[in-house]
């Protein structure tokens, strides 16, 4: 395997975790088995490895009744515990030696993996070894009907150097780097820390725009809320965590724990006052108006308030244990 896996042949293993996504899921594993592969292509052949995280919506249910639409889909299951464990099983399950990670609700291009595989050779040729990994484009969305028809936006945008919604790596790599941490219960971070450990063993990013995945969730209304307050202060422990691990400045920003994002967006939610209360009015017209988008991307004004506060809080009673 060594310096080489990215040989004359490839095999795929696709990773996705899933946990009560079923409308979308069946959308995801559509998209992957109906790839456009071309006829030079070294990929042998590709697996789906789905790793459903104790769901109750009937997934693997729905999945066995069907089986037969999915040929490439090897299913497995597991008691609840988070996406983190859930990837490190696929990860042990799959019998590729490249692992392609997305998430059950990103809906893939058909030439997917022929775009990833393209730059895994191509980075390959151009570094020499296969220390790097391949990183494509998300577009987020709320179209269900017709999810890739949605244009990529100035939001799409992502500095993450590893975030496991559309990447491909030697299964090698993340196995010497450990795989990820299941330290990680609640909402955010796990990826990005195994990506602070596979560039410690100087691994570098390779983009791959051409790989495209359109990320969907639900157009948001006022009834999320609670929820994407409660996911920010989650972010904001597991921040810490990430932090302890790695007490480097580079996850101060990453986590936003530094005075400048403590001022921004202080300054910016009235140290407060601006909140889901105070908002609501506004925020209901723009949904109304048909302008859902926007009214996330305001509301994300006193969200990073409360991760930023949650953070901060994390840290304190970490420090004062």
């Amino acid at each position: 395997m060594g310096n080489n896996v990215v040989g004359e042949t490839v095999f795929i293993s696709v990773v996705i975790p899933t946990y009560n996504r079923r409308p979308i899921l069946e959308k995801c594993l559509r998209a992957l088995e109906v790839q456009t592969l071309s006829a030079s292509t070294v990929i042998k052949d590709y697996e789906i490895v789905l790793v459903d995280d104790g769901s109750t919506d009937g997934t693997i249910d729905w999945l066995a009744a069907n089986k037969q639409e999915f040929p490439h889909v090897r299913p497995f299951e597991q008691d609840h515990a988070g996406p983190a464990a859930a990837r490190n099983l696929g990860v042990e399950k799959a019998l590729g030696d490249i692992i392609i990670f997305i998430d059950s609700d990103l809906v893939v291009l058909e030439n997917f993996l022929q775009a990833h595989t393209d730059a895994l050779v191509q980075g390959q040729e151009k570094l020499g070894s296969d220390r790097f990994f391949t990183y494509g484009a998300v577009i987020n969305t709320c179209n269900f009907d017709n999810p890739t028809a949605e244009p990529y936006k100035i939001t799409d945008f992502s500095a993450a150097f590893f975030a496991t919604g559309n990447v491909a790596i030697p299964k090698h790599w993340l196995n010497k780097a450990g795989l990820f941490d299941t330290g990680f219960q609640l909402y955010g971070w796990e990826d990005l820390e195994l990506g602070v450990r596979l560039k410690n063993l100087g691994l570098q990013l390779i983009k791959c725009p051409a790989a495209v995945g359109y990320h969907w969730h639900p157009p948001f209304n006022l009834e999320q809320i609670p929820n994407l307050i409660d996911k920010e202060i989650q972010r904001g422990r597991m921040g810490v965590l990430f932090y302890k691990k790695h007490p480097t400045w580079e996850v101060r920003m990453m986590i936003q724990m530094t005075w400048l994002h403590r001022l921004l967006w202080g300054i910016l939610s009235l140290n407060g006052a601006l909140n889901e209360k105070t908002m609501a009015p506004l925020l209901r017209w723009l949904i109304k108006s048909g302008k859902p988008q926007l009214a996330l991307e305001i509301a994300r004004i006193f969200l990073n308030w409360y991760n930023v506060k949650g953070v901060y809080e994390a840290y304190s009673q970490l420090s004062g244990e």
